[in-house]
């Protein structure tokens, strides 16, 4: 197998952003690196953005579980991952500073940098903007990571963005793990699955205050001669859709849930009816 080649060159740098990274919003924006343009990265993962209707390219487990977080947030418009710095800024900065810039050693070439997560908010009516970079809290010990943190810093303070460091430590693993358990039901398939949602979501709105939640997914399939499983599908759909609300802090242990524990929300006329859209 041919390795990729990392190394970066100016015609490296032209050729990207004639591909577009870097540049677009929501399902059009490309970020500016790639899994496919590492031979090998071990943690590289990637998702499904709901609200961008694009795939999100993710170098580590903490990127993604930060990701699920921003996608849950009801004010976070878009989130655009391995943003670009403008390069002759960075290098302007390192220089006032007297912070190397990295440079690759076999080309010369000084090389791109990038912001983790450049997100786009909506706050009081009012559109903003978030710069995050997100790296494991032991990365922070590293006297040359700091340095580089420090032309990233002063890099979103000129352009009047607000700035700030994300580690493991700052993230609620459990919350990023139902969050993922949860959306991978974001949609579902035909309108037949539709309309038993509605069911399953009328009959839990319905039941008693302490009614076992596994029973009466057990029953609804039962009663509907479904394939064993399919309320509890519907169940984590109407989590991913913010149709009922519970505690995500904590691991979902759907045998351990009440009707106690569930909140449905008051739906608007019609609002269940987007599922599957």
């Amino acid at each position: 197998m041919v390795k990729r080649k990392n190394n970066w060159s100016e015609s490296k740098i032209k050729r990207y952003i004639k591909e577009g990274r870097g540049q677009g919003e929501l399902s059009e924006y490309i970020p500016w690196i790639k899994i496919q343009d590492f031979s090998s990265k071990g943690n590289a993962t990637r998702n499904w953005g709901y609200k961008t209707r694009r795939q999100h390219e993710f170098l580590s487990n903490i990127e993604r579980d930060y990701f699920l977080l921003l996608e849950r947030d009801d004010s976070v418009l878009d989130i655009r991952e391995q943003y670009p710095l403008d390069r002759s800024m960075t290098v302007k900065i390192a220089e006032e500073k007297k912070i190397d810039h990295s440079i690759d050693i076999q080309t010369d070439v000084y090389i791109p940098m990038t912001t983790d997560f450049l997100i786009t908010l909506k706050v009081n009516n009012q559109l903003t903007y978030l710069a995050r970079t997100v790296k494991p809290a032991i990365e922070l010990e590293d006297p040359r990571v700091i340095q580089k943190f420090e032309i990233e810093r002063e890099y979103w303070e000129r352009k009047g963005v607000d700035w700030g460091i994300v580690t493991e430590k700052d993230i609620n693993k459990n919350m990023a793990l139902n969050i993922a358990w949860a959306n991978k039901y974001y949609y579902l398939d035909d309108l037949e699955e539709k309309s038993y949602a509605k069911l399953l979501l009328k009959l839990i709105e319905n039941s008693d205050e302490y009614d076992n939640l596994q029973s009466i997914c057990d029953q609804f399939d039962k009663d509907y001669n479904l394939e064993i499983g399919s309320a509890l599908t519907y169940f984590r759909h109407f989590i991913a859709r913010k149709l009922i609300n519970l505690n995500l802090e904590e691991r979902v242990v759907v045998a351990k849930l009440t009707i106690n524990d569930i909140e449905i929300y008051e739906l608007e006329e019609g609002k269940i009816d987007y599922i599957s859209s």
